[in-house]
């Protein structure tokens, strides 16, 4: 039900008034007089307590650049004093779309060997005082 009168809730603010709530109600199957029930009803504490802890998990995973994961979140919220567990924090993170990005630190993948190219004939001095004494090549 509660996806219904959500989805209808949705439909109301984005449209309001294209479709009339009482028709999206006979539509779903729903009685109007419990989707405005259910619109006037305050958040349990429960809901209010996932509100705040998905700031919390969105801001710690923000203040860590991305870096963080759903385990490293948990022990930074556990070292604030929040009372959390980590498979809540996995479920906010997952539901938020939060995915932990590693940078991965840079390496070299070619070093070039000992005597790798060609010699260096001309001493890396290009001048010539007549065309065609020094020819230059590259490949690329």
């Amino acid at each position: 039900m509660r996806a219904k009168y959500a989805f209808i809730d949705a439909t109301d603010i984005e449209m309001p008034g294209y479709f009339g709530i009482k028709a999206m109600c006979r539509w779903s199957g729903v009685s109007p007089s419990g989707f405005f029930s259910w619109r006037a009803r305050v958040p349990s504490a429960r809901a209010r307590r996932r509100v705040e802890l998905t700031a919390l998990v969105r801001w710690s995973f923000e203040r860590s650049n991305g870096t963080y994961g759903y385990r490293r979140i948990h022990a930074d919220l556990t070292r604030r004093g929040v009372a959390v567990g980590a498979d809540l924090v996995r479920d906010i993170a997952r539901e938020q779309h939060l995915v932990a990005c590693q940078p991965r630190p840079f390496r070299t993948t070619t070093v070039p060997g000992d005597g790798a190219g060609a010699p260096d004939l001309l001493g890396r001095d290009f001048t010539a005082t007549s065309p065609g004494t020094r020819l230059v090549g590259d490949i690329t």
